[in-house]
């Protein structure tokens, strides 16, 4: 049996305890918190970086498949290996979309050039933007993260 004249001190070292242990147990929250945060924040500008290289890739071969064959099939290095670094992190939608813009680059560099009327015409068209469904399936997903944020 405890002392009754020890009551008060137990009680004043059980509350001391307690308030320490929630002191702590909300900065590991927190910290826990603000950790995540960071992480995803990283993996959104690791995204958009790579997302932007492959875009500028694409736009300079695409752009050159219309007026060009494919005589080095090495042109495409560079955007065969910004796919496959998409591979590892990106959803399946924007996946797809890279693979389908990768297949329109290449059946143009297989397909005739195009003559100077054709690229106007091209130009004017709704079809114009050819990076635009890759663009938007990114925008989707990297707007998709900063919700976990």
């Amino acid at each position: 049996m405890i002392n009754p004249i020890a009551y008060p001190t137990l009680l004043t070292a059980f509350g001391t305890l307690l308030g320490g242990s929630a002191s702590i147990a909300t900065t590991w929250v927190a910290h826990k918190t603000v950790g995540r945060r960071e992480l995803v924040r990283e993996e959104m500008r690791k995204r958009e970086t790579l997302y932007g290289e492959f875009i500028g890739e694409c736009a300079k071969l695409l752009m050159d498949s219309l007026t060009h064959t494919l005589e080095k099939p090495e042109t495409l290095l560079t955007v065969l290996a910004l796919l496959n670094r998409i591979r590892l992190c990106a959803s399946p939608a924007v996946l797809d979309q890279a693979e389908r813009l990768l297949r329109r680059i290449t059946e143009q560099y297989l397909s005739r050039n195009l003559a100077l009327d054709e690229l106007r015409q091209l130009a004017r068209s709704q079809d114009a933007d050819l990076l635009r469904d890759f663009a938007e399936t990114c925008r989707a997903e990297l707007t998709s993260l900063q919700g976990r944020i």
